[in-house]
């Protein structure tokens, strides 16, 4: 299985606007936010049911940490089409 991580750089005003965004993608596994010296201070798990009012309580985690931090960094894993065709296959 391969997976393919994405960064995004962004003030913490941006970031859940950033975060919505990533999770309509609908193909995401994993989002995590660094601070600016690298360190994890929140990594969120998503599966395909992460919907709607699933959601708010971990856009309000997101807020929280984003209020804290002038600078985050987002890392993004996201699943490739290979591992979408052997869940497919499962």
């Amino acid at each position: 299985m391969t997976r393919r991580e994405e960064e995004f750089k962004l003030s913490g005003s941006e970031v859940i606007d950033k975060i919505k965004e990533l999770i309509h993608q609908g193909n995401i596994r994993r989002i995590s936010l660094k601070d600016e010296s690298g360190k994890a201070i929140l990594e969120i798990p998503l599966t395909l049911g992460v919907v709607g009012a699933a959601l708010m309580p971990v856009l309000a985690a997101v807020g929280a940490v984003a209020a804290l931090a002038a600078k985050l960094t987002i890392v993004v894993e996201k699943d490739t089409e290979e591992e979408k065709e052997e869940k497919k296959e499962e």
